[in-house]
């Protein structure tokens, strides 16, 4: 009996013995091989009607006790034996025991054999039980085996027909069973889908079923229901009993928690509770500095770290005081926990000082304050401050100072190389580029004329070029200003000077116990070596300036292929000129494809790395007058560092030298821009009318703007009188030399040369059809090559100019002439001589001269064709044989040749007048000599004069003089005279006699005649109200005959008063 309970035991939980050391391995797998088969077959069957019989029927445990699988899957109890299937046996236990496999004592090996078992496995029945059997004992089991089916099958079908109603109305019961408990009597929100396995039949799910299959969701469910609910929210009906649970659990451990630990352990937390009581802010030190060190409160840690410091050393006074006695508890917790404390706050401390150690001497601290918004400006001062007050062996001031000066040294370095480098890169772009027309060129000096150089900055030169310079601006800038590396030096020497002279050490802590007072003072060795670290700053930024503007553009640019130095203030020529990234993608280089360097033309440019490739001299004056004031404002700002100043005296004229060169190098680029651009300047001229004066173009406006940008300048660039606002500029900034006025005096008149040359060439020169640099061009500005010199005009001003027409050119080109003369050379020669302190008095003489020359040969020029043809038509005019009239005969007309002479000069009022009014007076006047002059050398051609042609010829010359009274001078009345000594001299005295009787009538026909005429040279009669004195003008004098002085308007006569009746009558 006792062993059928042994076994059943072990049986029922399958083990081998009843009395196991440790859990069976095999409790760990839910089953074999062959379980999770069946159980992957059973989940992917197909669901039908009938599931739950089909369960009924497959699991044995619904029959047979104890077969059902427990919650791990292992098969719990099954039958201790069967017969076999097959029919050949009534035990199969004893069976295999006999073959030699014992199943009494493995449980779970013997289920394998049993089919009444869910792990029954037929390979291992057939393969042990039946090793030997033959085929003809198989088929007889398995006909035994069929039979024992059907009559299962049969006993099934008859159970299910007969109990079917009572299995679906046992579902409904369960189902509503189910739903109560999980809903506590609620409805359902929703209805909810049922499987096949809950379905009953038609007829019995309607009548059973019905009046639950359906719910109202208006139903409220309680908190009370929902907390015993058999769902996961409600923890399937536990949750109500839960909170109880933990609740008795934890007052339970607090009643009965120390009284288990025993009397001892109660006396020992005392102990400890006392002194934790006892030292309450020592044991919260610990946390109170990592909660100071993570809220950056340093006062705060700086205040528990002292008390920590004050009680460790409290705790080793007490230490020595016991000596070798032995210490009681409240003594021996005292020294524990002040162990502790120490090495927990110790730990945090050392962590600490090292990260204010790293961020002291990091690019970030260490560069302007100013850079990092947002932060206060003392930043260093504070680390300083918490290291001393922390207590530390090195000394912070010197740590931080040695750090400033490594990274200054660093930055004045990467900066001036780096820049150099771009610089060029831009500079050998545009050298390799297409070298700019003169009409180019003419384009962006023609901008002067309208507005100042300040307002137009951007259209003086062509972009590229513009930016260039901006570039090279921010990098002196970057270099030299207060807000560059000059301030941030300046910077640097004053906070060494303070804490050499002992200022800014006032502020600073003395630490633990005066343990950092140590630390206030430098020692004399560190003060020297900073005194010669700013100095060596100083000498850096001079040579790196120095190199810019004497060195030649550098060749290698493998710098560039370097990444950027990772600092907070990289040089940034975007942030400077709007266009330049931290890394332009212009400067992204292929190795294998590197700009080549500036061809060699012979430009005065190519030994200048400081001057971009065909760039004005409008531009460049510009930007080398900021250029310069910045390096004459930092050389200043330099020589005032104490080092410098009154140390070292060869820095301070190394200084003077860096500002002496570089305005040198500066005015030898520009004199040489400054020529080329004199040489262009003829382009200029688009012939279009001044605004502001008709008779002139905008070439006197431009030409004035042009030297008076290069003059004002030049006065900026050699005097470099921005920086002289700067304390001690007077000792850097010298006075320029000698050498470099005489060179700027020289090139100012070489260029109002070229210049005037310039003009003459525009107005001479003709135009050409075919591939010429001389074009006309429109009044918008743009270039018309090969125009037709007909067609092309320009209307501006009022007037319409036929800019292809030599004489309209001449015409204009001395009225220009005539402006510079009078207003724009004088003009800019004193602006010269008040910017550079110098009278130009041989200089002025020169130019006056020169002027002088130049307006009269292109005088010359525009009247000897007019001369030529009077000659010609006076000439054949008096040669003619009808010219004296018959004998007897007294002229009542002025002869053709009169008449077609003041035509021609007719025409030539009218292109005056309408091209250039100033010069009328002058023009028409000198054509009067000529033609005076002309006449008195064709009447010289005829040997004698009777009384008819004596007449004639009184009538032709006193007809001139009175229509041309306007325009009558000395010289042309001088002239006349010498024309009636010459009449009177080739005729007698009877036609001297009988020429008084016949005055009256002449007088009268001359009244005639004049009146007849008046409408065709009404151009030559006075204007009502003159603009200002009739013939004004400069004095002229031809090399091939007598020209007067013009413009003095002496010796005009009218119709009234006639040189017949005065000068001639007196010789008669």
């Amino acid at each position: 009996m006792a062993g059928d309970l042994e076994r059943t035991v072990l049986d029922f939980y399958q083990v081998n013995t009843p009395y196991p050391t440790e859990w069976p391995p095999e409790k760990n797998n839910a089953s074999d091989e062959s379980d999770k088969d069946d159980t992957k077959k059973k989940i992917n069957r197909r669901k039908s009607r009938y599931q739950a019989l089909e369960r009924a029927v497959s699991n044995r445990g619904s029959v047979i006790p104890g077969s059902e699988n427990s919650g791990s899957g292992v098969g719990n109890l099954v039958q201790r034996d069967e017969p076999d299937p097959l029919g050949t046996t009534e035990s199969v236990v004893r069976s295999l025991k006999q073959l030699g496999l014992p199943l009494q004592d493995d449980a779970r090996l013997r289920n394998r054999f049993l089919l009444s078992s869910t792990t029954f496995s037929p390979a291992l029945f057939l393969s042990q039980m039946h090793a030997n059997a033959d085929t003809r004992s198989l088929i007889d089991g398995l006909d035994v085996l069929s039979k024992s089916i059907d009559q299962k099958s049969a006993s099934l079908k008859v159970l299910v027909e007969s109990n079917f109603e009572r299995f679906v109305r046992a579902k409904a019961t369960i189902d509503n069973v189910y739903k109560e408990m999980k809903y506590r009597g609620a409805d359902a929100t929703t209805p909810r889908a049922r499987g096949h396995s809950r379905h009953a039949s038609r007829n019995s799910f309607r009548s059973g079923s019905g009046g639950v299959g359906v719910t109202t969701p208006s139903t409220p469910v309680t908190e009370a229901r929902k907390k015993n609910a058999l769902a996961k929210e409600s923890e399937y009906g536990v949750m109500g009993i839960k909170a109880p649970l933990l609740d008795v659990s934890a007052k339970a451990e607090d009643v009965w928690g120390p009284a288990l630990g025993g009397r001892e352990k109660e006396e020992n937390l005392k102990t400890v509770a006392v002194s934790l009581d006892g030292y309450k802010e020592y044991v919260e030190a610990s946390a109170a500095i990592a909660d100071s060190i993570k809220r950056k409160d340093y006062e705060a840690l700086v205040e528990e770290y002292t008390k920590a410091r004050r009680f460790a050393d409290e705790v080793k006074q007490l230490v020595k005081e016991i000596g070798s006695d032995q210490p009681d508890d409240s003594q021996v917790y005292r020294i524990l926990l002040a162990g502790r404390m120490w090495h927990d706050v110790e730990e945090q401390i050392q962590s600490l000082k090292r990260d204010v150690w790293r961020r002291l001497i990091s690019p970030q601290n260490i560069a302007k304050s100013d850079t990092t918004p947002g932060q206060p400006g003392d930043q260093h001062m504070e680390l300083i401050n918490l290291l001393l007050e922390l207590g530390v062996v090195d000394n912070p001031v010197w740590v931080w100072l040695l750090s400033r000066y490594d990274y200054l040294k660093s930055k004045i370095q990467s900066t001036a190389e780096r820049s150099k480098v771009e610089i060029e890169i831009l500079r050998r772009r545009l050298a390799n580029g297409e070298k700019p027309s003169p009409q180019t060129i003419a384009s962006h000096m023609r901008t002067l004329g309208r507005q100042s150089v300040e307002s137009k900055t951007a259209t003086f030169d062509s972009v590229d070029i513009v930016e260039l310079w901006e570039i090279m601006v921010v990098f002196m800038s970057n270099l030299l200003s207060p807000q560059g590396i000059m301030g941030e030096v300046l910077e640097f020497w004053q906070t060494v000077q303070g804490f050499i002279e002992g200022t800014a050490q006032r502020t600073l802590p003395v630490g633990y116990n005066g343990e950092s007072k140590v630390h206030h003072r430098l020692s004399p060795q560190g003060t020297s070596d900073l005194q010669k670290g700013a100095v060596e700053l100083v000498s850096m930024l001079r040579e790196s300036v120095l190199m810019f503007f004497a060195g030649p553009p550098p060749e290698d640019i493998s710098l560039l292929f370097s990444p950027l130095p990772q600092t907070p203030t990289t040089p940034n020529p975007a942030s400077i000129s709007g266009n330049l990234t931290p890394r332009d993608p212009r400067f992204n280089l292929d190795p294998n494809n590197i700009p080549p360097p500036s061809p060699r033309r012979g430009e005065a440019w190519e030994k200048f790395a400081f001057w971009p490739p065909w760039s004005n001299s409008i531009s460049g004056v510009h930007f080398l007058t900021k250029m310069l004031a910045l390096v004459g404002s930092g050389s200043s700002d330099m020589a005032l560092i104490a080092p410098v100043s009154q140390g070292d005296a060869a820095e301070v004229d190394r200084l003077k030298t860096l500002v002496n060169i570089a305005r040198e190098r500066c005015v030898t680029a520009l004199c040489a821009a400054w020529n080329r651009d004199a040489e262009n300047i003829k382009y200029v001229e688009d012939w279009n009318r001044s605004p502001d004066r008709k008779d002139v173009t905008k070439m006197p406006s431009s030409f004035a703007a042009f030297e008076g940008a290069l003059l004002a300048g030049m006065q900026k660039i050699l005097y470099i009188s921005e920086a002289m606002a700067k304390a001690g500029a007077e000792n850097i900034v010298l006075p320029p030399p000698t050498k470099l006025l005489q060179m700027v005096r020289s090139q100012y008149v070489t260029t109002l040369y070229k210049a005037l040359s310039g003009m003459v060439e525009n107005a001479e020169r003709p135009l050409k059809k075919t591939d010429d640099d001389w074009t006309i061009i429109d009044p918008e500005g743009y270039v018309a090559p090969n125009a037709p010199p007909t067609t092309r005009a320009s209307t501006l001003g009022g007037g319409t100019i036929n800019a292809g027409d030599r004489n309209v050119r001449m015409l204009l080109t001395l009225s220009n002439l005539q402006a510079l003369r009078s207003e724009v050379v004088p003009g800019l020669n004193t602006q010269f001589e008040n910017a550079f302190s110098v009278k130009l008095t041989d200089e002025t003489k020169t130019i006056r001269d020169v002027l002088g020359q130049i307006d009269a040969r292109l005088f010359q020029s525009y009247t000897r064709p007019s001369i030529e043809n009077m000659r010609k038509i006076i000439r054949a005019g008096v040669a003619a044989t009808d010219w004296v009239p018959p004998r007897g005969e007294k002229p009542r007309e002025v002869r053709p040749y009169v008449y077609e002479a003041l035509l021609t000069l007719v025409l030539v009022h009218s292109q005056v007048s309408t091209t250039a009014s100033s010069l009328t007076s002058q023009v028409l006047s000198y054509l009067l000599e000529q033609t005076s002059r002309e006449l008195l050398d064709a009447f010289k051609t005829r040997p004698k004069y009777n009384l008819e042609a004596l007449m004639q010829a009184t009538l032709d010359v006193e007809f001139v003089a009175q229509t041309l009274s306007h325009y009558t001078t000395d010289r042309a009345s001088e002239l006349q005279s010498q024309i009636y000594q010459e009449l009177d001299g080739r005729t007698d005295n009877e036609a001297r006699a009988r020429l008084q009787s016949e005055l009256p009538e002449m007088r009268a026909v001359l009244k005639r005649l004049r009146e007849a005429s008046k409408s065709e040279f009404a151009c030559f009669r006075k204007p009502k109200r003159a603009a200002g004195p009739t013939g004004s003008g400069p004095e002229r004098r031809d090399t091939g005959g007598s020209i007067g002085s013009v413009g003095s308007g002496g010796g005009s006569t009218n119709g009234n008063s006639s040189i017949l009746s005065t000068q001639f009558g007196a010789a008669i």
